[in-house]
């Protein structure tokens, strides 16, 4: 089966017009598609200022929130173990029936003993009761009766006032720091 020329043509033509429609399709999706990737390429380099800026500014409140941090660190230079040796200290208070009034502690510093370093706080404790309570407040310090840490405490010195009764202990605690 023979097709004329005039066939021929039409199937070409069409052919031609179809690979043209698809190629069309084809271009018409790509630019509109960069067309969108433009546009979003302006966005992000309109809010690229901006954001740098935000940075910067974020940068600096870190800066002044460290700065802040370290400044209000200095001022409470108690560590948490004194938390916990001031809990013993009261717990000891209670179980010799005195009551502590006063209590104050330092700054602990690290002290070397060979290749152990031990954490020392000075602490100032007063004591109010019947004179047998407090030397045996007194005594259970001395002895370590009570602490449930492993911290010892080295008791200074001891003024009484016999008028209350009422002692002021100046005792070091010392506390292993591992």
């Amino acid at each position: 089966m023979k097709l004329s020329k005039t066939v021929g043509l039409i199937v070409v033509v069409v052919i031609i017009a179809v690979a043209l429609g698809v190629l069309f399709s084809i271009y018409s999706g790509q630019v509109a598609e960069r067309n969108e990737l433009n546009e979003r390429l302006s966005r992000a380099q309109t809010l690229l200022p901006g954001l740098m800026q935000q940075r910067e500014n974020l940068e600096d409140e870190l800066t002044q929130a460290e700065a802040l941090l370290n400044a209000n660190q200095a001022k409470f230079p108690e560590s948490v173990e004194g938390i916990e040796y001031d809990d013993d200290l009261f717990e000891i208070a209670d179980e010799c029936n005195v009551r502590i009034t006063k209590l104050t502690s330092s700054k602990p510093t690290s002290k070397a003993a060979g290749a152990v370093t031990y954490s020392v706080s000075n602490y100032v404790v007063v004591v109010s009761g019947n004179i047998e309570s407090i030397l045996d407040f007194i005594y259970a310090i001395r002895t370590g009766d009570g602490f449930r840490l492993p911290w010892s405490a080295e008791v200074n010195s001891i003024n009484v006032n016999f008028g209350g009764p009422t002692a002021s202990i100046n005792l070091h605690i010392y506390a292993y720091e591992g």
